[in-house]
């Protein structure tokens, strides 16, 4: 990469990607802690990895983002996939306010990384 394509400024999309992912890693970060007070048995344990999942590619795909990196459109396309795994796995337990809140992130997130990795295709 240029020197200069690092210092081209992120197109309006690119950005508003990388504030959804943060702010998908935020709220998965929140509902992990939410789920650890809760306990809970082999359904906790299966939303808990989902979110492991979720904010570990949430912060990695914002990442790459913003460093122009040229794998940033797979990261993209695999975090859209995380984040539907995730709020799948959120609404399994649908009378859980901060678990609607969590799948309602990981969705608008899975929906702009959708279309960042289709426009980089």
């Amino acid at each position: 990469m240029t020197q200069s394509a690092a210092m081209t400024p992120m197109s309006k999309a690119m950005q508003a990607c990388v504030d959804a992912c943060m702010a998908c890693h935020t709220m998965c970060e929140e509902t992990m802690s939410s789920c650890l007070s809760m306990g809970g048995g082999q359904e906790s344990m299966q939303v808990m990895r989902a979110l492991m999942d979720c904010t570990e590619m949430t912060r990695m795909c914002a990442d790459m983002m913003m460093r122009r990196s040229p794998l940033a459109a797979e990261m993209c396309a695999m975090c859209a996939r995380a984040c539907d795994m995730c709020a799948e796995a959120c609404m399994s337990m649908p009378d859980d306010p901060q678990m609607t809140r969590c799948a309602d992130s990981c969705r608008r997130c899975a929906e702009m990384c959708r279309a960042m990795a289709g426009a980089a295709a």
